[in-house]
């Protein structure tokens, strides 16, 4: 048996080394496969409970045998993840959960019923524990401790009340024991197998997200970034459940949150049957691990978020490159001598969802070695694009088309822009991120000169560090553009600080000392005046149009060609 079979769970504080030895000694017990528990299994588990007030949950396969006992506190308990259970959304996991009640009523829980179709479970069960034996005696029993019992599983589709199971009871714990349970079993299952509709998707992506509001933040601050991650997630492919803030002056070093607030989450993710927490900041691998064996889900921070993101999105080979490359140097760190293996699918699938996608092999072992030597290819190859690309703007130069390339924050209608002006057909959503390859158009100027016309990767706040360098290759087309298009959304309520975002990322490119010309979008929307007039005193060369209503746009392009005329770049007449 391995070592974690003989392992008591949760919280021991305050237990005897005699009740942990009690508990531990249930490992050797084993059921009968058409009992859901023995009478004398639950009397033991009910007199533990109630001499430590505390619920004590045990986990029972399909073979009899208990994998995982763990104690909770008075009123709730954190199931941790399972090894080796049933995998696909068509089919139960294999396990049933049998806990206790302290307080004498076997009623389930909403915790107790989310749980059930969150984990999948074959059925779970509340033992009340009462030593008055008050139910039981109703009906002519008399247990010890192991008063009544409340049993539900999952069924096909919704009732009419939305729940996902059935429940049955309560009832005398004698009486459950004697009901054959493998056959009530094998009658759920054949329910399900005659159904299309199962529990909740594990293709769902039902996330939880989490902000850290230190000192150093406002409260507008975080609830900006707590929004543009849940943006974010949605973009991702998930359905975002809900949201948690706490205020910390510092980041803990174990668990970024706070080892309490961790526990917290891990109730509210069994609430709302939750299979992933997003952080809105950077993880340290440490943290991240932590935070995962208490949360008991997936949980990612920002960056790997957006890297999610990158990977949908690229669709040239040299996008896909990039996100590879910056995909690994996040992973590096993360994965070093874990001797895991990563399953990198484009599209998702089994073992699939945020934080799982990418562009390279199906399936790439990861160790130290091989890691770096992954990197140290792409690296190379990136270099090559980076002199396929000085080549190419080399011979521009050399046929003196001059470049214009649009920058701004991600979804602020940059790419609405490129296709108004060009009359491209360039994907435009309403996600963050729409655009990720590098798009290159031909623009008629009204001297009717040719201009290029670039558009590539929205900015954001805390950009990752590890993507800023894989896509330094594309991001310094700005660089070496001869006039920058900065496209500002002036009805976002956090628009001055994108702004200071975009310079401070023009700055890291070395593009800042460029001749930028500020177009605010959506200006037709501004209701209030004084929003423009301070935009307008504010930023470089501004310019308002409405790239949607296509308003505007002959004043850009005037601008644009006075800035070049400015700098005597010589163009290209057609």
């Amino acid at each position: 048996m391995e070592d974690y079979f003989i392992k008591v769970y949760g919280k021991l504080t305050g237990l005897k080394k005699s009740q942990i030895s009690q508990l531990e000694k249930l490992y050797r017990k084993k059921i009968q496969a058409n009992q859901i528990i023995t009478f004398e299994l639950a009397e033991t588990i009910a007199e533990i409970s109630h001499e430590i007030n505390k619920e004590v949950a045990i986990i029972i396969n399909r073979r009899g045998q208990i994998i995982n006992i763990t104690v909770g506190d008075a009123s709730s308990i954190s199931l941790p993840k399972f090894k080796n259970v049933r995998e696909g959304i068509s089919r139960l996991c294999g396990l049933r959960c049998i806990h206790t009640h302290p307080d004498g009523s076997s009623k389930l829980s909403k915790l107790d019923l989310t749980a059930l179709a969150g984990y999948r479970f074959d059925a779970i069960a509340a033992i009340g524990v009462d030593p008055e034996s008050k139910f039981s005696k109703k009906f002519g029993d008399n247990p010890k401790f192991a008063d009544s019992i409340e049993i539900a599983h999952l069924v096909p589709g919704k009732d009419e009340a939305g729940n996902l199971w059935r429940i049955i009871g309560p009832t005398t714990v004698r009486k459950a024991s004697l009901e054959d349970f493998e056959k009530q079993l094998e009658e759920i299952e054949y329910e399900f197998s005659k159904s299309d509709s199962l529990i909740i998707s594990s293709d769902e992506e039902r996330a939880i997200l989490v902000s850290l509001q230190t000192q150093e933040l406002s409260d507008f601050q975080t609830k900006d970034s707590l929004f543009e991650l849940s943006q974010l997630a949605i973009t991702a492919g998930a359905e975002v459940l809900g949201e948690v803030v706490q205020k910390k002056a510092t980041p803990d070093s174990a668990t970024y949150i706070g080892s309490g607030k961790a526990k917290e989450i891990a109730l509210l993710v069994q609430e709302k049957a939750a299979n992933i927490v997003i952080i809105d900041d950077e993880l340290l691998p440490r943290q991240q691990k932590t935070l995962e064996d208490i949360i008991g889900v997936k949980t990612i921070d920002r960056t790997e978020l957006i890297l999610d993101i990158f990977a949908q999105r690229a669709k040239t080979r040299e996008g896909k490159l990039q996100v590879e490359l910056a995909q690994l140097k996040y992973l590096y760190p993360r994965l070093v001598g874990a001797g895991l293996s990563l399953s990198r699918q484009g599209g998702g699938g089994i073992g699939g969802g945020i934080a799982t996608r990418g562009p390279g092999e199906t399936k790439l072992e990861i160790d130290r070695r091989r890691i770096r030597e992954k990197i140290n290819i792409l690296e190379a190859e990136v270099e090559q694009i980076k002199a396929q690309r000085n080549y190419q703007r080399r011979q521009r130069q050399a046929n003196k088309v001059p470049v214009v390339s649009i920058v701004g924050y991600t979804n602020v209608g940059k790419s609405t822009l490129l296709n108004a002006l060009s009359d491209s057909d360039v994907l435009v959503e309403n996600k963050l991120f729409a655009t990720l390859d590098p798009t290159i158009r031909k623009i008629k100027l009204p001297d009717l000169s040719t201009a290029l016309l670039t558009d590539t990767v929205g900015f954001i706040q805390r950009l990752p560090t590890s993507l800023v360098a894989a896509f330094r290759a594309t991001l310094e087309e700005t660089s070496q553009a001869d006039v920058i298009v900065h496209v500002i959304d002036p009805i976002h309520p956090a628009c001055n600080e994108h702004i200071d975002t975009v310079y401070e990322i023009l700055v890291e490119l070395n593009a800042y000392d460029k001749p930028i010309i500020t177009v605010i979008n959506k200006s037709d929307l501004i209701k209030d005046e004084s929003v423009l007039d301070e935009l307008l005193d504010k930023v470089p060369n501004p310019v308002t149009i409405s790239a949607l209503n296509r308003k505007g746009f002959g004043k850009l392009l005037i601008k644009i060609q006075q800035i070049l005329a400015e700098q005597k770049t010589p163009e290209l007449r057609t």
